[in-house]
């Protein structure tokens, strides 16, 4: 699969777009296999994500000879990655805006039987009004116990997936706390110049907080980048309800951030309809890659 970042423009609606496609082949080939069935169901899924989180309208699949399309609507404010590294770092008003609709995400996600594992700032896209939008199910799964697949940034990896111990939703947690980490100070809990180095201050669970963060962002992020899976939050009894009742989300109106009636710390300039001006601009990849989708289920 992949995407082609044309803008179509919908001639009725005079609305832009972005088109994901896949050649007939690939999924016929797809189809065939256990892996692929899966992915076809978490296409599935992910449109029903949009739908839950976006109230997105402009949705449409449409076939030729060749190839399969997915029409998606065209999010033009850029992603996070770039906002963040343009101003430094967030507030942590501007932080909790964001994170709640990742929790939103997350908490529907795993209401699904599906966790991410691929959450860090450059998936995450900016809306006309501000608003967050996930991108990129590359790595989302549906399971019902647990997974051993050893994938996503760096940066943003649980212990346990490390460790090759088998994880599932809660390392979608440890996620989080990574980004909410990076958001408000500007750069992640743990880095270094090789993935192993990186991978050693992960398990070790030795965490650094700027002079700058509250007491109760500390308290937070402590028990979301929990070593131990049994007492990390999103995981324990109460689920995702004690993160959502946090004292540094108290000020968080949980519904009005669902219904997009907070207004957004920073809302993107767009020129017009299409405007990609907020994007980094990159080589496009010739339409004949399609075929590495088909590939990877062979």
């Amino acid at each position: 699969m992949s995407k082609d970042n044309d803008n179509d423009k919908d001639k009725d609606e005079g609305e832009s777009s972005s088109t994901a496609i896949a050649t007939n082949a690939a999924l016929a080939n797809v189809q065939s296999t256990e892996r692929g069935i899966q992915y076809l169901q978490l296409i599935f899924c992910f449109l029903l994500i949009l739908a839950f989180l976006t109230r997105t309208q402009n949705l449409y699949i449409q076939k030729d000879s060749t190839y399969l399309y997915m029409v998606l609507e065209f999010i033009p404010g850029g992603n996070m990655f770039s906002y963040l590294r343009k101003v430094g770092r967030f507030s942590e008003q501007h932080t909790r805006f964001y994170a709640a609709q990742i929790v939103l995400t997350l908490e529907y996600l795993h209401y699904l039987g599906i966790i991410y594992r691929g959450l860090k700032p450059e998936d995450l896209l900016i809306d006309t009004d501000g608003y967050l939008k996930v991108a990129d199910f590359g790595f989302a799964k549906k399971i019902t116990d647990r997974t051993w697949t050893l994938c996503g940034m760096p940066e943003y990896l649980a212990p346990e997936i490390i460790l090759s111990k088998g994880y599932n939703k809660a390392a979608d947690w440890w996620a989080l706390g990574i980004l909410v980490y990076e958001m408000s100070a500007g750069y992640p809990p743990f880095f270094a110049d090789q993935p192993i180095q990186i991978y050693e201050k992960i398990v070790s669970g030795k965490i650094r907080f700027p002079s700058h963060f509250s007491s109760d962002l500390k308290d937070l992020l402590r028990n979301l980048l929990q070593i131990d899976v049994k007492k990390r939050y999103g995981t324990l009894e109460n689920g995702v309800d004690d993160i959502q009742i946090h004292r540094w989300f108290s000020a968080t109106d949980w519904n009005a951030i669902y219904q997009r009636q907070v207004e957004a710390p920073f809302v993107p300039k767009i020129k017009e309809p299409g405007d990609a001006s907020n994007f980094n601009e990159y080589e496009e990849e010739p339409r004949k890659k399609i075929l590495k989708f088909n590939a990877a289920f062979n």
